[in-house]
């Protein structure tokens, strides 16, 4: 359920992507990132800091997006927020007693610290792999928008690939089409491909976790003290 709430705004993003194109969908997203932020808080009496680090960021770059009209800000927000978060992840191997990993786990599950340091390099790698990808198919749109502006003689402001029309002529058309395909593709990789690349991996950590979630506690301190 978490899980679900987490992806609130990215799952009111693609809605609002689908219906009305992607500006609109980015107010909608900073939009339900503070109203995350917000219901958590009435809940909780309390912030959790990565829906903070994902407001802060999408604010600004989906901000920038819409000040400038320019989508590589929004499209870059996955990479910067994920890799935001293998910082933090990995800092906090040398900055306090635990791990981040082990300060959200550890009132559930008992296990050996060297299972919570390898538990947390894994959510490093994890979100470096989850930037990388983000690039990757950002990318494809980013060549493909560079390419047609360039054919278009690099035009102020640049040609809008939501209104792609037969009045372009045929060579620039097919450039805004193939640009406005790769756009899409990234909506559905933020929505499906991310979603679901987490959910595996969660999947994974709790199939390792397992054997520890039964053990005694006895069991646990003597490998501890091991």
């Amino acid at each position: 359920m978490k899980l679900l709430f987490d992806f609130l705004p990215i799952l009111l993003f693609f809605v609002a992507y689908k219906a009305y194109g992607i500006f609109i969908a980015t107010a909608v997203a900073i939009a339900a990132s503070f109203t995350q932020v917000l219901i958590y808080w009435l809940k909780n009496r309390s912030f959790e800091k990565m829906h903070l680090v994902t407001l802060g960021l999408i604010t600004v770059l989906g901000g920038a997006t819409l000040l400038f009209q320019e989508r590589s800000f929004f499209m870059w927000k996955p990479t910067a927020v994920n890799w935001a978060f293998a910082v933090a992840f990995l800092g906090s191997h040398f900055i306090g007693q635990k791990t981040l990993v082990e300060r959200m786990m550890s009132s559930a599950i008992s296990a050996p610290n060297f299972v919570w340091s390898r538990l947390n390099i894994s959510w490093v790698l994890f979100f470096v792999v989850m930037g990388i990808a983000n690039l990757i198919v950002a990318g494809y749109f980013f060549e493909a928008e560079a390419l047609l502006n360039a054919a278009a003689g690099n035009p102020v402001p640049p040609i809008d690939i939501n209104s792609c029309n037969p009045e372009l002529g045929q060579k620039l058309l097919a450039l805004c089409e193939t640009a406005k395909t790769a756009e899409s593709d990234w909506v559905d990789f933020k929505m499906f491909g991310m979603m679901g690349m987490t959910i595996v991996f969660v999947i994974g950590q709790a199939f390792y976790l397992a054997r520890y979630m039964s053990e005694p506690e006895a069991e646990v301190q003597t490998e501890n003290q091991e």
